[in-house]
């Protein structure tokens, strides 16, 4: 019956109270010890940290050029452009809630991978030379954000 149901013994398990008392088994040190880094508040050491000796993070080799300032594009192809109605305008919030994207990152390129059969004005941030002549030869528009 619903109104009987307990949990299995040992399945649930009381928190240990630290600090109440020496009869408790966890009193006075509050069982971090005498003194010591790790018996102070905000005590320990950061992630990673190595006692001292040069950090594996550290030792290993770097290598390579990393752009800070490098941009990535969330692609669209033009076989997706598919779905949607002759005439209407596919903007970057058009994509997304149609699920075309998920994250535009630094915007959105439009790349010529298969067949455009719809005539839309299409709007994003980058066109490759293919796709660009595609959406014109469909009859559509090409719109540079």
């Amino acid at each position: 019956m619903l109104n009987e149901l307990k949990p299995v013994a040992g399945a649930r398990k009381n928190r240990k109270r630290i600090g109440r008392g020496t009869g408790s088994g966890t009193g006075k040190t509050s069982g971090k010890g005498h003194k010591g880094q790790l018996a102070r508040s905000g005590g320990g050491t950061r992630p990673g940290f190595e006692g001292g000796q040069l950090p594996f993070f550290q030792r290993l080799p770097k290598r390579g050029f990393k752009n800070i300032n490098r941009k990535e594009y969330a692609v669209v192809n033009l076989k997706d452009l598919n779905q949607f109605n002759d005439g209407d305008v596919v903007t970057p919030e058009v994509l997304i809630s149609s699920h075309l994207v998920k994250d535009v990152k630094s915007g959105i390129k439009v790349l010529a991978s298969g067949e455009l059969e719809k005539k839309l004005t299409v709007k994003a941030n980058l066109f490759s030379k293919a796709a660009e002549a595609a959406i014109t030869k469909a009859g559509g528009t090409v719109e540079v954000i």
